[in-house]
Formats: structure tokens, sequence, C-alpha cells
């Protein structure tokens, strides 16, 4: 039976044998201290015995008498507890120096052993930056080879040597260690502060990019609405007669409400948003809920047929998500207009539980007489109407009716929000005659 990609002894080995290389690594500094405790345990449980063989060393004798076989069982419990003592400090070397230190300046002095001097130097050469309390230490060690070798014979060529092995070899080493590891480190530190520069840099380009983008399209986009408002007001005084002015009245507030909107959205890209900034247009409630009837007064103004409702019970809701149940409306009464002039609109707004939905339904395009051609678009209207709500935690539902006509339906999670005590539901006319059975429930069945 061959086993699948992934799966089998081997894959699971080897990410047990990676678990246990990351755990090492994390921890291989108190690994180190444990085996050096547990060697140095063992060397001190054989040496204390017989070790003052050579004279050295305040004590003359021995602590405990010399076995007559190094490896007794069971040994004396001197030989268990004394040198657990001397190794404790070994554990805490990177945390507690000192204890070592003067551990190691107790075994030089008086038992004669310069191998835990050489062991506290090294360590804290190492892990610590303090040369002065380094310095004053080593002094104090020498001084305690110098007590240890002062009733032994030949001196200065055993000082030489301790003082060579005991404390200039394990400073060497342990400045040079200590000294490379805090170069790596600040190397490492360096090149994580120049990837967080660089991503920065990036950002920081990317946002002066959009910035100018968002300057230029603000320019050029007022530009062209204000000539168009200047000429509708022009048409609006000029009109002979009364629909004509109507159309030109209403052409012109609509570019005005375009602008102001379009201020109030880019203008805080501007560099001179100090000069000539509206503060109006700036400070201005973004539309709402509470606007759509004015929005849907508009386009029947035009001519449209629209019908909408509220389903429900209203409440109120976050301000983000009325934005977005605002800019659903817009969006698909836009692209009714656009794909489908002349046909029936119906908006309904329905108040769930835990969300807000927006049912905007259209007939097919009407076949009397020759369509108008459809406005310019980028069409990305339902594309950034989809970021939208996807960015706002909802979904959105677009998609064609069987009679022809189109839907969108729009899912916005309003759960934090808490109705108000006595209110009822209304708002809004109710929905007219509509074309799907399931219209008129505000569910989407398809």
């Amino acid at each position: 039976m061959v086993e699948a990609d992934g799966e089998g002894p081997l894959p699971a080995v080897a990410r047990t044998a990676k678990r246990v290389w990351r755990w090492g690594r994390r921890h291989r500094f108190r690994m180190a201290d444990w085996l050096y405790a547990g060697l140095l345990y063992l060397w001190l449980a054989q040496t204390i015995p017989v070790g003052w063989g050579t004279g050295a060393g305040l004590l003359p004798e021995p602590l405990v008498p010399a076995p007559k076989h190094p490896w007794v069982w069971p040994p004396p419990w001197e030989l268990l507890v004394l040198p657990l003592v001397v190794v404790v400090p070994v554990l805490l070397r990177r945390s507690r120096p000192t204890w070592l230190l003067g551990t190691a300046l107790v075994m030089v002095s008086v038992l004669g052993t310069q191998f835990m001097g050489a062991l506290a130097l090294y360590s804290y050469a190492v892990w610590f930056t303090n040369r002065r309390v380094l310095a004053a230490w080593s002094i104090a060690i020498v001084l305690g080879i110098v007590a240890a070798l002062s009733a032994v014979e030949h001196f200065w060529p055993m000082f030489v040597v301790w003082c060579v092995i005991g404390v200039a070899f394990p400073l060497t080493f342990g400045l040079w260690v200590g000294t490379r590891r805090e170069l790596i480190a600040n190397l490492r530190e360096r090149t994580a502060r120049l990837e967080r520069e660089r991503d920065l840099e990036a950002r920081n380009a990317t946002a002066a990019e959009r910035t100018r983008i968002a300057r230029e399209m603000h320019d050029v986009v007022a530009h062209r609405v204000s000539l168009m408002v200047l000429h509708a007001g022009g048409l609006e005084v000029s009109a002979s007669d009364e629909p004509t002015e109507r159309t030109a009245a209403l052409i012109r507030g609509t570019g005005r409400e375009a602008l102001t909107e379009l201020r109030g959205i880019l203008d805080v890209l501007r560099d001179d948003t100090g000069a000539d900034t509206n503060t109006a247009a700036t400070t201005a409630p973004q539309p709402g809920v509470a606007d759509l009837e004015r929005l849907l007064a508009d386009w029947r103004s035009t001519g449209s047929s629209v019908d909408w409702g509220i389903r429900g019970t209203e409440r109120p809701i976050p301000a983000q998500v009325e934005r977005t149940v605002y800019r659903t409306a817009q969006e698909a009464l836009t692209n009714a207009a656009k794909h489908a002039p002349g046909a029936h609109v119906t908006v309904e707004i329905e108040y769930g539980d835990t969300d807000v939905r927006v049912l905007v339904t259209n007939g097919p395009p009407t076949s009397g007489g020759p369509a108008p051609p459809a406005p310019p678009g980028g069409g990305h209207g339902l594309a950034g109407l989809r970021e939208r709500i996807s960015l706002a935690g909802g979904e959105l539902v677009v998609g064609p009716r069987p009679d022809g006509g189109w839907r969108i339906r729009a899912t916005v999670p309003a759960a934090d929000a808490t109705p108000p005590a006595g209110t009822t539901s209304g708002g809004g006319s109710p929905v007219e005659g509509t074309a799907d059975s399931d219209e008129g429930t505000g569910v989407d069945t398809t």
C-alpha cells in the first residue's frame, strides 16, 4: 500500500526531529548549564577526597577521607552533598554571576583548584559587559591563587601556570566569544531594522503614489463636474419651458452633491488641506439609511419608476453599516439606469436580528424606442461594492432574474446594535407589485 504525500512514518519522524531541534536550539544555553553542572559534579565527587596531594590551598587536609577505591557504592554522603553545594551556582551563572564567582574564589583559595575560577571568569566575560566588575573579580581570583600557592615550593612557576590556565586563557576566550555574540546580535538587529525600514519606505512610496493618483483624480473629476454644474445653471436660467428648467436644476443639484462628496472623501489626501479645504464638506456626515428617501426621490424626478419599503423593526445601526446600505442602493440604482433604462426598480431594506439586508431588483429594459447610450463607466462599480461589503463582514449576491431583470442582494452584519424600546416598523411606503413570489418576503431563493 502506497502512503499518500505528507503521510507515513518518515514525514512524522522528520517533523518530530525538527520540533526537537527547534526546542534544543531555543534552550541550548540552559542545556549547556546542566551539562557543565553534571560534569563538574562528577569531577568534584572524585577530587574532593583525594585532590589535596599537591599541598595547594588554605585547607591542608581533605574534608573526606580518601576511599580505598574511587568508585565506592554507596558513596559517603559528603561526596554527594558537598559537590552539590558547589554545583548549584553553575546553574545560575547567567542570572547570578556573583554566586559563581564567589564560589570559585573560595575553591581557588581554600581547596586549591582553579577550574571553577576559569569557568566563572569565562561565563562572566561571555554574558556580561561590565568590565570593571570583571577586572575586580579577576584580581580577586589572582590573589586567591597567591594565597593557595603561598606554602607550595616553586611558587613562581606554578603561579604563572595557574594564572595562564585559570585567568588569562578563560578571560581571553570569554571576551572573544562575548564580543562575537554581541556583534552577531547587533547585526541581526540591524538587519531586522533595515528590513522594517525597507518595508516602511515601500509602504510610504505606495501611499505617496496613491495620494498623487487621488489628487489627480480629484482635480480632473472636480473640474469636469464643476463645468457640468455651471452649464446646467446656465441652462436653468435660460430654459424656455418648465421641464427643461426642472431637468437642469436636477443636474445642477446632483453635480453639486457629487462635488461635495468628492471633496469630503479626497480633500484629506491633499498636501494643502489647510488652505482651501471645504470644511463643511469634510465635516458633513456621510449618507445613511435616512438619506435613502432623498436618493429615491432624485431618481423618481428623472422619470424612473422606483418603489421601496422597510421590513422588520428599525433600530440604530453602526455608521459603517448605514453607509454600506446607502452605497449598495445607490450602485444598484445606477446599474439599473445604465443597463435597464425605463425598467421598474424595487428597493427593500430588511432588519434582521443580527444583520441588515438590502434587496434591489429591476425588471427587463423597456422595448419602446431606442435605448439611450449608457454613461461611461470603468466597470468597477460592483467590484468596489463587493470589496466594501466584504470589509464590513457581509456578503453580496448578484445575478439575473428569470424575467430578464437583475437582482442585487447584500447582507451586512449589525449585531452590535440594540433596538430602542417601543419602536415600530415604518419609514417607507409598502412595496408595490413584485414580479417574483420570493421578492415579497425579501428572501433570495436563487
